[in-house]
């Protein structure tokens, strides 16, 4: 017996008699903690409750609950209610082989997963059964027990229950003693570093929610799995909010939309991932495109284009061979020269940069492009429009001095706040992604140049007072970045912009610009997309309006609606004229009720519908119908087409008309 000296959170150290589990530590120092507590970190690593405290000296260990309704407690919850999945499986299909069960905390499809291969394929209709067989298994407060072991006593432990993968798990990550958990009175036992709830009960808000193909590790070549997905949380209040909103977000899901509103489509018959925009889609794409374009030149950008292969050494010497081959498409050979399909633009604005020498007068150089890269994406991960193999990026490169690296890092974020909201989003988040500690992360660059440019990075936010969270280890491989997201109308983040400081390539192509000593020196090279990718944003944005856009983007902005054949000749001589000034109008002049073309332009989104009889023919007026106002009264053709057009010039983001 000794003693442990234990610090509660940054309390005051307390002597307790030890050994001592985590549990009875917190039930001596705050009972209240003890009962909420979930796991707890000690010194920093995350342990289970019934980790052991060993006597100490007099250095204090330092305990941190881990509490419900945390980031780090929602994680702990979500990664055990997948074991507790695996579980229910195990009992109902004895035979099934167990891959990975991580939690997820920012994806649409759910908040945690388990890959299984089962003896027979699982489908949805099988789902219930393992939530009741989960809810069964929940209700017996079946403890989580960890057990540390040899590394060899594991792999027979596995290989007897004929679980090769996690054998192979074990092989690759396991070092001399190993840890595994198992969920008492259950067949579950797992290879897993934890930690995990104390025991079922704590599991109570949860339901599965679809089952998906999965490879092993994401390799085609390797097994062939099922990925069951799965959401939780603490409260039954938490769980029905969150289906509520994904039961809204599948109402907007931007694959059923595209097919409703004539958008886009993805044809199997032509390839997976590669998007086809039909025409009014390519309205849409227009629109975001001469907006940016228009700002670009506005900002004292330069318009570039570039090819979409390079000769295979171009990859090699910039870093991207060798740091993110997994996603480019396999080299060609084309006269004895091998070739790739381009994963980036900036090797090639690095080329027209490099065609003639500059000057520090001449800097800053911004180069912008909407240039098409090809990604080599796998079957399993690829999402509608926004994860797709073939993209466009909003792209540009900017090479200044050192001296004005902040001033254009400011002009980027500055730039980005502008398009999110011209384009109705007004909720941000900005993350500054950095190296962090892993050295299993292959990082171009020494540590004082990372430092120098994630000073940079830091000193531009201050300067706009921007609140930023820092990503440990999220840096891109040449440097660290700045990630703005956006909220969406039903509260979605997503990760749109991106501004990137880069002092690798400008090293590696030998970059060089003549300083006012007449001395050549090495320019400091900027990444920067706004949009992401047109095809991304696209997606975000039909997500975000549910399809409804403002009238500015909307790819048909109103439609005629002749009560009567009377007046088609009217409707169709008012459409002319609405055309004429540049608006996106189109006449229905079908033998029709008026309710059922008014009902059709509903369903297309159309925002305004342009109502014409007799009395309007006559008077060269339109009854008025906005589409989520409805009716908004008669005026004058002509009064129309200037609130109309005064909607479009402002980019406004309501359709509501200005008042004479």
């Amino acid at each position: 017996m000794g003693e442990v000296n234990v610090q509660l959170n940054s309390g005051a150290p307390t002597r307790l008699e030890a050994p001592i589990t985590v549990i009875d530590a917190l039930r001596r120092l705050d009972r209240e903690a003890a009962k909420r507590a979930l796991a707890a970190k000690v010194n920093g690593r995350e342990v289970d409750l019934d980790f052991e405290l060993k006597p100490n000296g007099t250095d204090p260990v330092r305990i941190e609950p881990i509490l419900p309704q945390t980031e780090e407690g929602l994680e702990l919850l979500r990664h055990s209610t997948a074991h507790l999945l695996a579980a229910a499986v195990l009992d109902l299909f004895p035979g099934t082989k167990l891959g990975i069960g991580p939690a997820l905390l920012d994806d649409p499809r759910g908040g945690f997963f388990y890959d299984v291969i089962a003896p027979r394929p699982l489908t949805e209709d099988d789902l219930p059964l393992i939530e009741k067989r989960m809810r069964e298994i929940a209700k017996r407060n079946f403890a989580y027990r960890r057990e540390e072991i040899t590394k060899a006593e594991a792999l027979r432990i596995f290989a007897e229950r004929g679980e090769p993968l996690k054998c192979e798990l074990i092989e690759e990550k396991g070092g001399d003693v190993v840890s595994v958990y198992y969920i008492d009175g259950t067949p579950f036992i797992d290879f897993c570093t934890g930690p995990h709830v104390p025991d079922t009960g704590k599991l109570r808000a949860f339901k599965l929610l679809s089952i998906a193909g999965a490879y092993w590790k994401g390799d085609p070549a390797r097994p062939q799995m099922q990925r069951i997905y799965g959401i939780a949380f603490f409260t039954q209040e938490e769980l029905d909010e969150w289906l509520r909103r994904r039961e809204e977000a599948e109402r907007r899901d931007h694959r059923r939309l595209g097919r409703e509103l004539d958008l886009f489509s993805i044809q199997e018959e032509f390839g997976q991932g590669l998007i086809f925009w039909h025409p009014k889609g390519g309205i849409v794409r227009k629109e975001m495109e001469d907006y940016l374009r228009a700002e670009l030149l506005r900002r004292g950008y330069s318009l570039v284009f570039t090819p979409h292969i390079a000769k295979r050494g171009l990859w090699q010497r910039s870093g991207h061979e060798e740091n993110y081959a997994e996603s480019m498409f396999s080299p060609f050979e084309f006269e004895e020269v091998e070739y790739r399909l381009k994963p980036m633009n900036c090797p090639f604005h690095i080329g027209i940069y490099k065609s003639q020498q500059r000057s520090y007068r001449d800097l800053p150089i911004r180069y912008a492009e909407f240039g098409t890269v090809y990604r080599a994406e796998l079957s399993g991960v690829l999402h509608g429009l926004l994860r797709v193999r073939g993209f466009t990026q909003d792209d540009a490169h900017i090479f200044c001095t050192p001296e004005t690296v902040r001033d254009e890092i400011i002009g980027c974020v500055d730039f980005a706040f502008d398009l999110f909201r011209t384009f109705g989003f007004d909720k941000f988040k900005v993350e500054l992604s950095v190296r962090g500690d892993d050295a299993s992360k292959h990082y171009l660059g020494t540590p004082q140049e990372w430092e120098r440019a994630e000073r940079a990075l830091v000193e531009a936010l201050a300067q706009r007072s921007i609140p930023f969270e820092r990503m440990e280890g999220e840096a891109a491989f040449y440097g660290p970045k700045i990630d703005i997201k956006v909220e969406d109308a039903i509260g979605r983040s997503w990760q749109l912009s991106t501004v990137q400081f880069d002092f690798n390539l400008p090293e590696r192509f030998g970059l060089e610009y003549v300083g006012e000593d007449n001395r050549p020196h090495r320019p400091v090279m900027i990444h920067r997309a706004l949009f992401g990718s047109i095809e991304r944003f696209f997606g975000v944005l039909i997500e975000h309006y549910a399809g409804a856009f403002p009238l500015w983007l909307a790819p048909v902005q109103a439609v005629v609606l002749p009560i009567t054949d009377r007046v088609n000749e009217y409707a169709e001589r008012a459409t002319r004229e609405l055309r004429e000034v540049g608006l996106r109008v189109e006449a229905n002049t079908r033998s029709e009720k008026i309710g059922a073309k008014i009902r059709q332009a509903q369903l297309q989104k159309v925002p305004f519908m342009l109502v014409v009889g007799d009395r309007e023919a006559a008077d060269e007026t339109v009854a008025v119908r906005e589409r989520t106002r409805g009716d908004i009264g008669a005026m004058k053709l002509q009064e129309f087409k200037e609130r109309a057009l005064q909607l479009v010039r402002t980019r406004a983001v309501d359709n509501e008309m200005a008042k004479r």
